[in-house]
């Protein structure tokens, strides 16, 4: 009796890949050859369990699984001189079968039989998402990725072949990889089930990849993020992704750059901003003020004298580092925020009322002058 690929691996029929992915790295985890060495019964079950996940990770795959499943693939039909019946006696004398084969590659989009493909297959991308701060941004670093995914086997080389012996073609589709199967007056033509579509098997499978030419194991990796990198980066490292099956190309690795909120500095491009509260008596008379920096040394700018509230300072070639641009910088934005003071002592007061006394006579606030003297202009034009 043919196995259930989905009883083999504990999950419904209705799995997604990542419960498929999960499903499987757990049995073979627990059925592994280099856990059990010697019992015959685990190498079994993790051959299964291998090959059940080969066929429903791939969609294709899955779906001619889902459709005919293994009585499909089981007939002998399929086969140049294997056939039979009704499809046999007019394939050799022609007529009908031609028709057939002519109906067939029609709903093909008229290319008939497709090349067989190649043993190997590309292994997938990764994905690595890292955080840094503002300052490992300006400055770039160096960070520490570990990772467990399909990695080449070493026992095989990444060819799943335990002797090192070149892959034969497939007995049961004769290496076409695409069995053919008559249905009443229908031909069909489907995936074979016995090598996966590719043609080609391995006869002497390698015991510990199980003939894939690759294992899941942990993986340690030093990248290098450069300076200037923003939120959102993307850095991709060739080759550094899952292996391939069967000594097929690795994929390769994307590490994602998140950079964590900073407490002074936003980001603007590659412009820092920050707001920075001045005493009043600071934007009354001018003064010096110290401008915090992403190196972490403060630098010295002008307050002009009768500064207003959202005046911004510009310090040019402070900002941010450039991504492959180690010359030009962007700039450090600063907005003024006047602080009104607070708990004013008695004498204070007493100066800030004199102040205003004197404000009535000799203005020095043209802005709410101007403003209070439109006001007053536009009720006098409202009256009857």
């Amino acid at each position: 009796m043919a196995q259930d690929y989905y009883q083999v691996l504990g999950v419904d029929k209705s799995a997604s890949p990542e419960q498929l992915k999960k499903a499987y790295y757990k049995l073979a985890k627990e059925y592994h050859p280099d856990r059990k060495p010697g019992d015959k019964a685990a190498e079994k079950k993790f051959k299964e369990i291998s090959a059940a996940y080969e066929i429903l990770s791939d969609p294709q795959k899955r779906a001619a699984y889902d459709q005919f499943g293994d009585a499909a693939f089981q007939q002998g039909g399929g086969q140049p001189g294997g056939g039979h019946g009704f499809h046999a006696g007019f394939h050799a004398g022609g007529g009908f079968g031609d028709i057939f084969e002519e109906m067939f590659n029609m709903f093909n989009g008229g290319q008939g039989r497709q090349a067989k493909p190649d043993i190997r297959q590309k292994g997938n991308d990764i994905r690595f998402d890292v955080v840094i701060d503002l300052e490992e941004a300006f400055h770039g670093t160096n960070k520490d990725l570990r990772f467990s995914c399909h990695t080449s086997c070493n026992t095989c080389k990444g060819s799943g072949s335990a002797d090192g012996a070149a892959p034969s073609a497939c007995s049961q589709c004769g290496g076409s990889g695409r069995l053919r199967v008559q249905q009443g007056f229908f031909i069909l033509e489907q995936t074979c089930h016995a090598c996966g579509g590719v043609g080609l098997k391995i006869s002497n499978p390698c015991t510990k990849c199980a003939g894939t030419g690759r294992v899941y194991q942990p993986k340690n990796l030093n990248v290098k993020i450069p300076p200037g990198v923003s939120d959102g980066t993307k850095i991709r490292i060739s080759g550094e992704g899952e292996a391939g099956l069967r000594g097929g190309g690795a994929g390769d690795l994307y590490v994602h750059i998140s950079v964590r909120p900073h407490k002074i500095f936003k980001r603007h491009d590659n412009d820092l901003l920050c707001n920075i509260p001045i005493p009043m008596a600071t934007a009354i008379l001018g003064g010096t003020i110290e401008i915090p920096t992403i190196e972490g040394k403060p630098q010295a700018a002008e307050v002009p004298a009768g500064t207003q509230f959202g005046h911004k300072i510009r310090i040019k070639d402070k900002g941010m580092s450039i991504l492959n641009n180690p010359v030009k910088r962007g700039e450090i934005i600063v907005e003024l925020d006047i602080e009104t003071p607070v708990n004013l002592t008695p004498r204070q007061q007493e100066l800030m009322k004199e102040f205003e006394e004197i404000a009535k006579t000799h203005s020095n606030s043209p802005k709410s002058s101007g403003f209070f003297s439109r006001m007053k202009d536009f009720f006098q034009g409202r009256r009857p």
